[in-house]
């Protein structure tokens, strides 16, 4: 609790007991009734001006400024006529209900305040996992520098208790890391040579001599915090509706208080003094905070409680949309499978050497940052000399061809052998990847990969039926005999194989096509050509941790930890958070609406102390129920968050 909090408190807190205790002081005993009017008058004024001369002050310069039309302002005309209500003769004096209105409706506001800031701390803790320094290694000895003059290529040392300042690859030491700032992971992960850390991890064990991949700018960190500081922008369009709703709403109540209070008695010969107090209680009550407040709040507890999981939603927008989710389509290389892939076999043609075809497409793809280009790199045991590699055409969705030793090598998929006209490539029967290889138009064998199955996997297909899914698709560039035994293997209820980036947009457009009026399609990927797909989509959710910058900035939800298991978490959040908001908007619509009807002059029923519960104590109500979207936990199967 901050300084100013714990202020307003205690201001708060004296005039509640001034209230009381002017409440149970018998005036009527001591003084004439005239003169105890006017006593309880002048010392309940003191308690509402302790609790209340801010709002009266908000309220005042609103009025100069052409915004009267606010809760300030309702709360201060409501109260004052509580007060005035003691110039009817006919009236009884409601100077206690005046100065109660005022206080709780303090201590509603202390409550929100208390509520938004915590929920605020949720999500700022993200804003401590920037690093303050850097040690850069320079002239053969450490300089502490700002993270932002660190160059790509520098060696940087990371000493036990420090964060990782930037991204890059580990080429001296061993340590473990804490991720749970950026992962929501709490098992520490261990590094060593070769390792790839990302920014804003702390090093817990061991120092790192770290290579830097990336500048600050387009570091892991900073793209987090850059994620966080705008999720508040992009609204759900329940929250827009109701900031709208507000904003027509509250003229409307105040003309109606206005009508409540003048028409009957001029009309109906109906008695001022109720009337006007039917006014004002109907003003107290109107008071649209517990919207205003309880529904953002409720969107912004549930970015914060999937922030804490490592889930980085861009906005309440993604969040209502991701609670009606119908169907999901999936990448499968890095999103369903870990994308490290392994040479399992070589099958040259009769005449050529193995370590020949390997050697070939080695240095073809001396150049691509691909998973199969790395794994393919790191197969061979030769030294690739990127010198001797010019003229690197890819095609996406087929492979790569490129000069080495002014020699035409071709290596990608049976599709780009066909392109090129090379007839005599075979099919091989064993389940991976496999990379056909062609040396100036002749075929010269081909190389299997294979890629693990991510070990949540199956795990977050059967969470995500759970949850309500309906349909899990897999769409990929990879052969049909691979995607359909990953397919089986997960439990994915459809595939498509052998896709290219354009076939996939297509694909998501049926898709889109194939859900109900309000069900949403979400598209789950990691690599560049994934970007235009997640774009595409009504959710796009991007692997974090290891995905393609491309991907990460189209996509609308990032998963910092790469575990497809989050998907089914995250939608058990945005519902979560859906269903809190719709309680809160049943709850204070149909409370305010049913004292607003007993308020009315021809029942009569309600008082000012409903009243105040119908705006403060709804509003805590609402407020209490919009922090239960920051709790979350993780979910095993079918259980619930």
């Amino acid at each position: 609790m901050s300084t100013a909090q714990k202020k307003n408190l205690l201001r708060i807190l004296s005039a509640l007991v001034l209230l009381v205790a002017f409440e149970l002081t018998p005036f009527e005993r001591w003084l004439d009734p005239v003169s105890a009017v006017r006593a309880e008058f002048a010392l309940f004024l003191v308690p509402y001006l302790i609790a209340g001369h801010d709002v009266l002050a908000r309220a005042a310069r609103g009025v100069m400024r052409g915004r009267m039309l606010d809760e300030s302002f309702l709360m201060a005309i409501a109260t004052i006529g509580a007060f005035a209500l003691v110039l009817f003769p006919e009236g009884e004096p409601h100077m206690a209900e005046g100065a109660a209105v005022m206080i709780f409706y303090q201590i509603g506001e202390w409550f929100q305040n208390y509520a938004v800031d915590k929920s605020r701390r949720s999500i700022a803790e993200m804003m401590d996992i920037a690093p303050e320094f850097a040690n850069v290694m320079r002239n053969d000895r450490l300089e502490q520098v700002s993270p932002y003059d660190v160059a790509v290529g520098d060696l940087i040392v990371v000493k036990p208790g420090e964060r990782i300042p930037l991204d890059g690859t580990v080429v001296q030491g061993g340590s473990q890391l804490d991720t749970a700032a950026l992962t929501g992971e709490s098992v520490p992960r261990v590094v060593g040579p070769d390792s790839e850390v990302i920014s804003g991890c702390v090093n817990m064990t061991g120092a790192l001599t770290v290579r830097v991949a990336k500048e600050y700018e387009r570091s892991t960190v900073q793209r987090i915090l850059e994620l966080v500081e705008s999720a508040s922008e992009k609204k759900a369009r329940t929250e827009s509706f109701i900031t709208r709703f507000a904003r027509y709403y509250t003229p409307v109540v105040v003309g109606l208080a206005a009508a409540i209070a003048v028409i009957p008695p001029l009309a109906f010969q109906a008695h001022w003094a109720d009337c006007v107090q039917s006014a004002l209680i109907f003003l107290v009550v109107s008071c649209p905070c517990a919207l205003v407040i309880s529904v953002p709040l409720s969107f912004f507890g549930g970015i914060g409680a999937a922030s804490r999981a490592g889930i980085l939603v861009k906005g309440s927008s993604y969040l209502e949309a991701l609670a009606d989710t119908e169907v999901i389509a999936f990448d499968k290389t890095g999103t369903l499978t870990d994308g490290t892939f392994n040479v399992v076999a070589i099958h040259p043609r009769a005449d050529v050497d193995p370590d020949a075809v390997l050697s070939m497409a080695a240095h073809a793809e001396a150049y691509s940052d691909h998973p199969i280009a790395l794994s393919l790199r790191s197969a061979y045991t030769g030294t690739i000399d990127a010198a001797r590699v010019r003229d690197v055409t890819e095609q996406g969705g087929h492979g790569v061809s490129a000069m080495v030793d002014e020699h035409v090598v071709a290596v990608g998929n049976d599709k780009l052998m066909s392109t090129l006209g090379i007839a005599d490539w075979h099919a091989c029967t064993l389940e991976g990847t496999v990379l056909h290889v062609a040396l100036d138009g002749a075929y010269v064998g081909h190389i299997v990969i294979a890629d693990l199955v991510k070990e949540d996997a199956a795990q977050a297909i059967r969470q995500l039926h759970a949850a309500g899914v309906n349909r899990a698709v897999m769409l990929t560039g990879d052969r049909e005999e691979v995607a359909q035994a990953v397919a089986a293997r997960l439990g994915i209820d459809e595939h498509r194989a052998q896709l290219l980036p354009q076939d996939k947009v297509s694909l998501v457009e049926d898709l889109l096509a194939s859900t109900s009026p309000k069900g949403k399609l979400a598209f789950v990927g990691d690599g560049i050509n994934d970007a235009p797909v997640l774009m595409r989509a009504d959710i796009g959710i991007a692997m974090g941790a290891m995905g393609s910058d491309a991907a990460i900035e189209a996509a609308d939800i990032v998963l910092m930890n790469d575990r497809p298991s989050n998907i089914a978490l995250a939608i058990r959040i945005a519902r979560k958070t859906m269903r809190i908001v719709w309680q809160n908007i049943v709850f204070a619509i149909g409370v305010k609406v049913g004292i607003m009807i007993l308020a009315l002059p021809v029942f009569g029923i309600a008082n000012m102390w409903m009243a105040v519960f119908g705006d403060v104590g709804v509003a805590v109500v609402a407020i209490v129920n919009a922090m239960r979207a920051l709790r979350v936990k993780r979910i095993s199967g079918t259980g619930r968050s």
